[in-house]
């Protein structure tokens, strides 16, 4: 069970988050200018985020499509058991296609984000690499025709 650490969060945490969910590049500076506090003070709010596990690290946007990957697809993967998930774990960490990975509840067992440069590439993700890995029973593929939201939460 993960443990609620926003208890440990006061307003000004909150504060430097909700700006760096809108840029993440914004320097610690301009932040203690808008938040009317010190850049050392924070410096010492950022580290007590990262410590409590708020703060993952960070990360780039790519414009996908510009980079010649023009497949988004969804796949719901059956799992045969209980036993199987470990294995599918680590075979799925191993294929660079794969960009998420989740437990589900509902039809499937797991649902994966795949990312191909096009169709015939994510043939040979599906056929090649998915179903090959010992514990998956089948797959059901849903196709991403665009993206209309994308977005972080709000705070």
């Amino acid at each position: 069970m993960t443990e609620n650490v926003t208890l440990q969060l006061d307003e000004l945490d909150l504060q430097i988050l909700d700006l760096l969910i809108k840029d993440c590049r914004t320097p610690y500076l301009e932040i203690a200018r808008i938040c009317h506090v010190s850049g050392g003070t924070i410096h010492v709010r950022m580290k007590k985020m990262e410590d409590l596990g708020i703060i993952k690290g960070s990360r780039i946007l790519l414009d996908l499509g510009k980079l010649g990957y023009d497949v988004c697809c969804f796949v719901g993967i059956y799992v045969d058991k209980a036993s199987s998930f470990t294995n599918v774990f680590e075979e799925m960490k191993k294929i660079d296609e794969v960009v998420e990975l989740h437990l589900t509840t509902g039809d499937y067992s797991m649902f994966a984000k795949v990312i191909s440069k096009n169709i015939h590439d994510l043939q040979n993700v599906l056929l090649e690499k998915i179903n090959n890995i010992h514990g998956i029973q089948r797959t059901y593929t849903f196709v991403s025709l665009s993206q209309p939201i994308d977005r972080n939460i709000t705070l």
